[in-house]
């Protein structure tokens, strides 16, 4: 979701940006060559060297055919050795070449790829909220893995291609050229007839092969989202709904593919149907040639060889027409992400936040998330440096939105942040963030060890740091505890560990970051009464000489609060102290009173 100047920015350099013509995806795409070009020059030239060598054969033959094949058995016998070590010697250098084209040709392919996806996964990491909430996990890792392979092969095998085709193809036709005109002339007309075929075939399989990279990213999607959410499949028995729903995505795949398939095989027929007829016609006007006189039955035979090496490139390259679609439309989707300006960035002139006491004010808010209903009606908030502010009130209220401006996950559409008077637009995103310690209901651990998680942000803390953090989150004694201590693997999402494990795993982490600003978004709510008492603790410690901005829906871990404010339809509607909010009687002793029943302050 996104607000309404997000939804237009993203729009205008996203989804609404000019679409890149082929020719000026093709100068980006060759773009990634540089740093490449010995390897691309090695490989061309070894194409050349290969098409050259079997170009020469044919002629050689006809040339021996004609020469010293008719001079008797002593010269040819004496010429053997001297013919077969030429031979040797030149299929050894067509050896080497072939070797370099199928060995450094799919490194440099290889090398290519791997820049795509680090330029790739960057333009992913530079993203804001507001694009990932747009995209699915899925169709993003389909950008990044299947749809730059065949970019890849795009990369080694079309120069390669193109260029054997080229030498061959037009070395063809000089050599035919002096063999026999008429022959060499049907040659040509079929060589239009197949280009005006493929251009037409092209034009249409582009867009069923764009359709074929949407569909895969839908069922990457799916499983993605099915397997992310195992835990809520199995606890609701719905094995059978989430197959069914795989199935759906599977079969539009499949329709796809058939389609796709169909379109290949027209063309690939016709192809076939145009060479069928091409062979007919030089058979019969090649005996037709020869029975007048007008040809000799051994440059037919030279010419058939030149047929097969004329029709060959020609086959690789219309065969490559899918490998090059494929790749056409992998590389437009890579664009789309790589041209696309994240709408949360620096302003020009930015300058890196200054904490100097941590004073937050909001001043007049309005946001709404994607066009739809605003959420924060001109909200008017101060929090005092090193207080503690509590967020209450119903749920769709805003309180988690107000927080999620602060670090400007989102910006706001009217009105200002501050944190000591700097408006947050106007400092660098990186220093907001390193400024703004957050600890979330839903903690993400990676998977590796505790230690890297805990130094997460931190990547050179040293070990006694590490340690240092997790004992201010009293998690120091469970991990000494554990077999490998700090070493020890947390799995996929923290998979080992218990809910208040991860919760005091992600506070220690805030520990050692230090910011001077911190956000508790519901961080104990979906802890069971021990682990938040621990987590409680850890959560004070923490808290102690920072701003703190604290969203909860259990009001007895907020009594203490310096200041607690009550945020109902996007407006602040009451705030004061636990004591105060009571004895106004207003929404906040509501709420309390529906979780503690006689209204009495809870120990």
């Amino acid at each position: 979701m996104q607000n309404t100047r997000t939804t237009a920015t993203d729009a205008r350099n996203q989804e609404g940006a000019p679409r890149l013509t082929t020719a000026g995806l093709m100068r980006r795409f060759l773009g990634y060559y540089q740093g490449q070009m010995h390897l691309f020059v090695g490989d061309i030239a070894c194409a050349v060297v290969v098409a050259g060598i079997d170009l020469a054969f044919p002629q050689i033959l006809r040339t021996l055919t004609g020469g010293l094949f008719t001079q008797g058995a002593d010269a040819i016998l004496g010429a053997l050795g001297y013919l077969a070590a030429g031979l040797l010697a030149m299929y050894a250098v067509r050896f080497a070449c072939r070797y370099f084209v199928a060995y450094w040709g799919h490194v440099m392919g290889a090398r290519m790829e791997s820049r795509m996806r680090e330029d790739l996964f960057a333009a992913y990491q530079r993203m804001s909220f507001s694009f990932f909430d747009r995209n699915k996990s899925g169709d993003l890792m389909s950008r990044l893995v299947s749809d730059l392979f065949d970019i890849s092969e795009t990369a080694h095998h079309g120069p390669e291609f193109l260029l054997i085709g080229a030498v061959e193809i037009v070395g063809s036709f000089v050599i035919l050229g002096f063999v026999n005109v008429p022959l060499t002339l049907v040659l040509a007309a079929v060589l239009v007839v197949l280009t005006a075929y493929n251009l037409r075939a092209n034009l249409r399989m582009k867009a069923i092969f764009h359709e074929n990279r949407v569909r895969i990213s839908g069922v990457n999607s799916r499983v993605e989202d099915s397997l992310a959410g195992i835990r809520v499949v199995k606890g609701f028995a719905a094995e059978d709904v989430e197959k069914d729903k795989f199935r759906a995505s599977n079969d539009a795949y499949l329709d796809s593919k058939v389609r796709m398939y169909r379109a290949m095989g027209t063309y690939q027929a016709g192809i076939a149907a145009l060479m069928g007829a091409l062979y007919t016609v030089i058979v019969c006007l090649g005996g037709w040639l020869i029975a007048k006189g007008q040809m000799q039955p051994q440059d037919l035979a030279t010419f058939a060889l030149y047929i097969t090496l004329f029709t060959t490139p020609i086959d690789n390259i219309l065969n490559f027409t899918e490998t090059f679609q494929k790749a056409i439309a992998g590389f437009r989707r890579f664009e789309e992400v790589l041209v696309a300006e994240p709408d949360i960035r620096d302003a020009p002139g930015a300058r890196p936040l200054a904490v100097t006491r941590g004073a937050i004010s909001y001043r007049g808010v309005r946001f709404s998330y994607d066009e739809g209903p605003e959420v924060l009606h001109g909200l008017d908030l101060a929090v005092e440096p090193g207080c503690t502010v509590a967020l209450v009130g119903p749920s769709g209220g805003g309180k988690s939105t107000i927080c999620a401006l602060l670090p400007r996950f989102y910006d706001v559409e009217a009105g200002s942040i501050t944190i000591d008077g700097q408006d947050v637009r106007d400092v660098t995103v990186r220093s907001l963030r390193q400024a703004i310690g957050i600890v979330q209901q839903d903690v993400y651990l990676f998977d590796g060890t505790i230690a890297e998680n805990i130094a997460y942000g931190r990547p050179d803390a040293t070990a006694r740091e590490i340690r240092e953090a997790a004992r201010k989150a009293n998690i120091e004694e469970f991990v000494d505890s554990l077999p490998d201590g700090f070493e020890t693997m947390v799995g996929e999402r923290g998979a080992r560990l218990s809910g208040g494990q991860k919760q005091r795993i992600a506070i220690a982490r805030v520990f050692l970051k230090d910011p001077q600003v911190l956000i508790l978004d519901e961080a104990t709510s979906a802890l069971d009464n021990e682990s938040e008492r621990a987590v409680q603790h850890s959560l004070a410690q923490l808290s102690r000489g920072r701003t703190t901005i604290v969203i909860a829906h259990r009001l007895s871990t907020i009594k203490g609060a310096d200041e607690i404010v009550t945020i109902d339809h996007g407006r602040v509607a009451e705030k004061g102290t636990h004591d105060e909010l009571l004895a106004r009687g207003g929404t906040y002793a509501r709420y309390y009173r529906m979780q503690f029943g006689d209204g009495r302050t809870q120990d």
